[in-house]
């Protein structure tokens, strides 16, 4: 595939030594949907005003289509944005506030009804085109923001966080209305949001910011099953961290004991020696919960563990579990399981936690958290 953007060693400095973007080198390929994820002060927002040219890096480069336009500024670089307030002119209809930009370019008025038009039927908004945004909806303003910034034809759509004002039925249905117009545009998208479920559901890749540092890239599969550190297993989703200490390696597989338990877990690539201390990553959905007496699956870890509270999630019961640890253990029970049998034991119960060696993530110890 062929390259639309290159961040070459970008650093951003701001006042009082904040390293909002620190060192970052970063491909972003034609037509992909990216997302830059993390937390507030990661550097995302930063990330994104330096490839718009709205701020300018201290050091690096920043290539766009083939040039570098590192120094350029934002008009005459082929991008546009769609920030979170939509920026829209309330005196002005859908269609006046789509081709306005098109106007200032001094673009003839045939052509511009003719790009107005086809841009609203993008957003299946044409319907719309003499209504004023205060006559609109929040997701059909959105929308509106949306055509307005496709209509120039940027090879780079860039997203600040569009959905953050929506609420959450209205956000859910938008990004999967995102998603489509990405698969109809064929553009670049980059979008920057610090809701994980947002990046999975609508990206081919996620960049994990920490500290103005990728801390991994890659698809929302990869993140999500393959985590690269702590860090990331808790951003993307909900993981339980256990404090352990290697035991012994044996035909690829590491066993670890935490306080009183002793686990095993797969060793894929990492490099451990006994007595070296670890960190365990077990995601909630990823261990069951078992009665005293009830079978277990073969080779599973069990854990003995007393109940604490249960959590009504919508479609999954979250359970909070004591194993001896500081920080209760979280597993996550589907409803038509969580309406029977163990799942209704009442907080105190005594019961056994099984997962599998395949689901147990084992991370250095020094790894960030």
């Amino acid at each position: 595939m062929t390259k639309i953007i290159e961040l070459r060693n970008l650093s951003k400095v701001y006042a009082g030594d904040v390293r909002a973007v620190d060192g970052i080198s970063l491909d972003i390929e034609a037509g992909e949907f990216v997302t830059l994820l993390g937390p507030s002060g990661c550097g995302k927002t930063t990330m994104l005003r330096l490839i718009a040219g709205f701020e300018t890096p201290d050091t690096g480069e920043i290539i766009l289509n083939g040039k570098d336009v590192t120094d350029d500024p934002p008009y005459r670089r082929p991008v546009n944005t769609v920030f979170q307030d939509y920026a829209l002119f309330p005196h002005m209809t859908v269609a006046q506030n789509v081709g306005y930009g098109l106007r200032l370019a001094g673009m003839p008025r045939a052509e511009i009804r003719t790009r107005v038009a086809a841009a609203l039927r993008m957003v299946d908004l044409l319907a719309k085109e003499d209504s004023l945004p205060g006559q609109l909806s929040g997701g059909q303003r959105q929308r509106v923001a949306l055509a307005r910034a496709i209509i120039r034809e940027p090879k780079v759509l860039l997203l600040d966080e569009p959905l953050s004002a929506l609420d959450v039925k209205l956000r859910e249905a938008m990004q999967v209305e995102l998603k489509h117009l990405h698969q109809k545009l064929g553009i670049t998208f980059i979008l920057v949001t610090h809701d994980q479920k947002e990046a999975l559901v609508m990206s081919d890749r996620v960049v994990v910011l920490e500290h103005g540092r990728i801390a991994q890239s890659g698809t929302p599969g990869e993140l999500y099953d393959r985590p690269a550190s702590p860090y990331v297993a808790d951003f993307i989703g909900t993981s339980n961290l256990i404090p352990a200490t290697v035991n012994a390696l044996s035909g690829g597989e590491i066993e670890v004991q935490a306080g009183s338990h002793r686990l095993r877990a797969s060793a894929g690539s990492l490099r451990v020696a006994a007595g070296d201390k670890v960190l365990l990553s077990i995601r909630p959905e990823r261990a069951q919960m078992l009665a005293a007496g009830t079978p277990a699956p073969a080779q599973a870890n069990l854990l003995p563990a007393t109940i604490r509270e249960y959590l009504f999630h919508g479609n999954a019961m979250r359970v909070e579990l004591d194993i001896g640890q500081p920080e209760a253990f979280l597993l996550d029970l589907q409803l038509h399981s969580a309406l029977s049998g163990v799942e209704l034991a009442k907080p105190g119960s005594a019961v056994r936690i099984a997962v599998a060696p395949v689901n147990v993530t084992v991370f250095p110890a020094g790894a960030a958290a």
